[in-house]
């Protein structure tokens, strides 16, 4: 049985990629689907008094099979059945949604200490005892596990496969279908027990394999996970794998909240998508969740210095240290064909992106006597990328505006480069995503962690790795950590503490970075044990305001609990003054160990004042000696989110149609599928075309005659609301025989922002 579903990917870098695998694509393949094909949807009720009737009325339908009933993350039930069928269920009244399953796939030595200054003595609490996370168990949903390992055998505690329906969550092997080793990375970082050491080396894990073979799985496997870890009382889970969804309201991003009521301390990667704004996904989008960006730690980062100018190295996981003593020749060697090296003797070799692996270019730079390779990206940004194996001379990426001014000061006779090494540690990683949140107007990520090159566990061995994946289980270690510290706590003081005790990070310019792309900041697990005050909840959102509205009142509540053995003094330190903006904030007063206290930060607006679309910054409260920073987010009228993203286009249920999916996240005024000719770019129609298209996800179906003729096309997927327009766009194939098939693989699919 086939579906067709949305792509999602395990939050973490680390595979070499073909230029084709490596971009970004607009829609997942066109899946070979027989008329009629079945798909599996999340059902969630409103009320759960109605769960009986509604299985009767499914019981009854022959097109409707009940696959899952889920009663712990939400009440509702998964479902198979013709597309047909499946909106009918949108009708009934006590059906708060139906969601289609998505797909999900697999989101340094000095790391465990820059997140809490550990020395080789380990953590202790106010007691003098020591912290390991001994006694906290921790789900990890993910690939599984090689509970085999030497460093993870004292930490499994068991687990479940959610693909395989068995209980066994043992990490796919390559016998089985396309290898993984994610979940066991991550279950290195947080707990780790060997060779070497995680945040919480005696935390006891627990597996979910709910992404099978190639680190795939759904959203039907990953709610299971969650309905299994609640039923097993982890205290901690964590989820290394989203999507590009920037939505609060996916059912997996519910069911985490629901996790989090239960007492679960949930914690997610933000995902890979950065380094511009609106990049995080579900379900790093989960309002009760910690949403984790990633950060660097300790590192030495090579700098190329050509012509006067000094451009940043990424090297390649894998590769050899960029140590040179003296200048070289910088070379154009094309996309690194042999053909292409002839001259690289003795030379850096610069490369673009493309049709090789990474490790096929460094292999052909090294065999043509290269002394290092730089691979600069084919699409916008810079990327991350991995060698499959060791190749004894330093690989490193740059971004595609770089590359090409590299090759710019080549044709133009700047040939010489020199390596100049500066050490850096927590910066945030350019694949980190950015928030907010879309329609909540949330921050997110919440914190950050250490991210890039992180070396653990992976069956049969250790690696480095990188990617928001490495970031979180950083989080759910040090949750383990508070938990064992606090057994008392639940989900909301053990986010606060993590996020009042984080240190704010500053850019390469020493500018702070913003609340929506670092959180609170980089957490500091020895600070948070420390922690006398907590503030709850730990960060504020204002919501959005209208230029309509000439003066908006805002209210936000937060309780202060003094959790030391002596009275504190709290007081507050308005914001930077901003013009349009006023704020009321609580008098100085105290509170005595153990007691805690409401107080309302009021702020108003004028919105014809304000000249920003999105306003932020960090609210200052002093508790007797510490200082508590609150990030505040607050945005004015539509901001300039993406209008559209996560376009999908497969068979539909009938003979002859086809179904697309795509997300809204604030609904659109006009939205459409453009076609255009993929050479002359003449327009050749609409593939649909419709107004005031409702918030969130949007499916439908389209007749197969409304596809033009035979050909390699350029469809623009629009969507257009309050002045601003966003589009993705990507191409179709359209065969011979009127169907559509795969497109070129040497086409580009891209989303396009408006400016």
């Amino acid at each position: 049985m086939k579906k067709f579903l949305l792509v999602i990917t395990v939050i973490s870098l680390f595979w070499s990629q073909s230029p084709v695998s490596a971009r970004t694509l607009s829609h997942p393949p066109i899946p070979e689907e027989t008329p009629g094909i079945e798909k599996v949807a999340i059902v969630v009720l409103k009320d759960a008094r109605n769960e009986q009737r509604i299985k009767k009325m499914i019981d009854q339908n022959p097109d409707l099979q009940i696959r899952h009933t889920f009663n712990q993350a939400f009440n509702g039930f998964s479902v198979i059945g013709k597309q047909s069928a499946l909106q009918s269920l949108q009708k009934i009244e006590s059906v708060s949604s139906v969601s289609p399953v998505n797909t999900y796939h697999v989101h340094s030595d000095d790391n465990i200490k820059l997140i809490g200054g550990i020395k080789a003595r380990g953590y202790y609490d106010r007691d003098n005892q020591r912290l390991t996370g001994k006694g906290v168990k921790v789900g990890v949903i993910d690939t599984g596990i090689d509970y085999n390992h030497p460093d993870l055998r004292r930490s499994y505690g068991g687990g479940h496969d959610l693909v395989d329906n068995d209980k066994d969550p043992m990490e796919t092997k390559a016998a089985r279908g396309q290898g993984t080793l994610h979940g066991t990375h991550v279950a290195g970082i947080i707990a780790a027990n060997g060779r070497i050491q995680g945040v919480a080396p005696e935390a006891t894990i627990i597996a979910y394999r709910a992404l099978g073979p190639g680190g795939s799985g759904t959203t039907e496997q990953v709610i299971a996970a969650i309905e299994q870890a609640i039923k097993d009382k982890v205290d901690v889970l964590n989820l290394s794998l989203g999507n590009n969804v920037n939505g609060p309201d996916l059912p997996i991003s519910m069911a985490l909240n629901k996790a989090v009521e239960k007492g679960i301390t949930a914690v997610t990667s933000s995902g890979n998508s950065g380094p511009n704004i609106w990049t995080v996904g579900s379900p790093g989008t989960a309002s009760k969740a910690i949403s984790v960006g990633a950060s660097t730690p300790t590192m030495k980062v090579p700098f190329l210095n050509i012509g006067g100018r000094e451009i940043r190295l990424d090297l390649l996981q894998g590769s050899k240290d960029w140590e040179f003593d003296r200048s070289y020749e910088l070379i154009d060697g094309g996309l690194g064909h042999p053909e292409e090296l002839k001259n690289a003797e003795g030379k850096m070799v610069l490369v673009e992106r493309g049709e090789l692996t990474f490790t096929d270019k460094a292999v052909h730079a090294m065999e043509a006597g290269a002394e290092g390779i730089i691979i600069f990206n084919n699409t916008q940004g810079r990327f991350f990328g991995n060698l499959d194996s060791g190749v004894p001379i330093p690989a490193a990426a740059l971004s595609k505006e770089e590359g090409e001014e590299l090759k710019r000061d080549i044709n133009e006779g700047r040939h010489l480069a020199r390596t100049n090494i500066i050490e850096e540690r927590d910066i945030l990683a350019d694949f980190s995503s950015r928030g907010p949140v879309t329609s909540t107007w949330e921050i997110k990520p919440d914190v950050v962690a250490p991210g890039v090159a992180i070396n653990s566990t992976i069956p049969g061995g250790y690696l480095p790795l990188q990617g928001t994946s490495m970031a979180a289980p950083h989080v759910a270690g040090a949750c383990a950590i508070l938990k064992q510290a606090h057994p008392e706590w639940g989900p909301e003081q053990i986010k606060a503490a993590l996020m009042n005790t984080a240190k704010l990070l500053r850019n390469t310019d020493g500018e702070t970075y913003r609340t929506y792309e670092q959180g609170a900041g980089r957490i500091q697990l020895d600070k948070a044990l420390r922690a006398e005050t907590l503030v709850l909840p730990a960060s504020l959102q204002f919501g959005k305001f209208q230029i309509a509205d000439r003066l908006h009142e805002h209210s936000s509540f937060i309780t202060i609990e003094n959790i030391s053995e002596k009275t504190q003094t709290y007081s507050f330190s308005a914001p930077y003054k901003e013009q349009g903006i006023n704020w009321e904030i609580p008098m100085a007063f105290q509170l005595n160990p153990g007691d805690k206290k409401k107080v309302e930060i009021k702020m108003s607006a004028d919105p014809t004042l304000l000249k920003k679309k999105i306003h932020d910054g960090y609210l200052l409260m002093k508790a007797g000696a510490e200082s508590i920073r609150i990030p505040y987010l607050y945005v004015l009228e539509e901001p300039d989110y993406p209008r559209v993203m996560g376009f999908g286009l497969g068979k539909g249920d009938k003979p002859g149609t086809y179904r697309y999916e795509v997300y809204l996240p604030g609904g659109a005024e006009e939205f459409g599928i453009a076609m255009f000719d993929s050479e002359s770019l003449r327009f050749m129609g609409f593939l649909d075309w419709k107004r005031n298209a409702g918030k969130g996800q949007l499916l439908q179906e389209i007749p197969a005659d409304k596809l033009p003729g035979p050909g390699l096309y350029l469809a623009k997927v629009f969507a257009k609301k309050a002045g601003k327009e966003d589009w993705i766009e990507t191409y179709l194939f359209v065969r011979p025989d009127g169907q559509l098939g795969d497109p070129d693989p040497s086409a580009n699919n891209r989303t396009t922002r408006s400016k």
